[in-house]
């Protein structure tokens, strides 16, 4: 071969090399970038999916635990309705925490209306006058006696329920069970929130659930402050959460709701007194009268007309009395 031959094949050798060159970094550029592409597209595929799922995921539970806590809430809400109604006689005895049943009651009421009956009739009065003073007192003061003895129990509860949601916030946040901190409070809480947090303690020892024994609990003392404690419970219970915020909330409520009560009291107390003095103002007038001229009233209590006259006046100033009672009472 000539020289020129050589360069010519040189020329050519080079020029392929240098095309193959082009060639390969144009085609190997566009499938690294196709793999590449392929690659991001897979992983961005791969992010939306995963971040979809997650949010399905997490849009799928707190939708399921919205839909839990609007059930649990209807719920009690029921429950709290059918407790609204009024109580039997023997619902009434429980919640006035005495050992007795709806029978003995009755025994014990037409005893005191029998014991009444004959003692007026022993003074001199009239059958009647003796028969209806005998009905009222028999019917209406062992009755009275228990609404007193139920609003004592519900003061009293009330006043000391903040302190024992209190103990339960701090052995939660200590690591303690529930139930360990519901013993605490059962065995170290006086009347009445100590027997009740007991009788809890009790019934779920025999195998009661803690939403029936609260809900019993609630039977007993129709509040609303064991309302909101049930709900609470009943809702961590079923969806989760942090239980100490939760009751911590509760706390701070009800110790804004006491404020709130005597703050009500103070404002309301001179309505109270001016009921008291105009609802006293007769019986002390009557008494002062009967003192000083005694047989210038005797004749209310020793002529027909006059004890009529007397029921009639009585009964007036039951309804003042009672119509007063509503003017000074406030729901808060």
């Amino acid at each position: 071969m000539d020289q020129s031959t050589l360069i010519l094949m040189a020329i050519a050798l080079t020029v392929a090399l240098a095309v193959a060159g082009v060639a390969f970094a144009f085609l190997g550029a566009s499938d690294s970038e196709k793999t590449s592409k392929r690659v991001a597209s897979v992983s961005r595929g791969s992010g939306r999916a995963t971040g979809k799922v997650t949010a399905d995921t997490g849009g799928e539970s707190t939708a399921k635990r919205r839909k839990q806590v609007q059930e649990t809430l209807k719920e009690i809400d029921r429950k709290a309705e059918a407790v609204k109604q009024r109580p039997t006689l023997g619902a009434m005895l429980e919640q006035a925490d005495w050992n007795i049943d709806a029978r003995m009651f009755h025994f014990i009421t037409i005893g005191v209306g029998v014991v009444t009956i004959g003692a007026f009739l022993f003074l001199g009065y009239a059958w009647y006058v003796a028969i209806g003073i005998g009905f009222a007192v028999g019917f209406g003061l062992p009755r009275w006696l228990l609404g007193f003895t139920i609003n004592r129990r519900k003061k009293a509860f009330t006043k000391e329920f903040a302190n024992a949601i209190d103990v339960i916030v701090r052995g939660v946040k200590a690591g303690l069970p529930l139930n360990e901190c519901l013993k605490i409070i059962a065995h170290e809480s006086g009347e009445p929130v100590g027997p009740e947090f007991r009788q809890i303690i009790e019934s779920m020892k025999v195998g009661v659930t803690l939403e029936d024994a609260l809900k019993r609990m609630y039977d007993r003392m129709p509040i609303p402050e064991v309302n909101f404690f049930q709900i609470v419970l009943t809702i961590q219970q079923k969806t989760g959460g942090n239980l100490s915020e939760a009751l911590g909330n509760l706390s701070g409520v009800l110790r804004d709701r006491k404020r709130l009560h005597g703050k009500i009291q103070a404002l309301s107390s001179e309505a109270k007194a001016s009921a008291g003095i105009i609802g006293s103002l007769p019986v002390v007038v009557m008494g002062l009268v009967y003192a000083t001229t005694p047989d210038y009233i005797a004749l209310l209590f020793t002529d027909r007309f006059g004890n009529f006259l007397l029921l009639c006046c009585g009964s007036w100033m039951a309804c003042g009395i009672f119509v007063m009672k509503k003017m000074i009472s406030f729901k808060y």
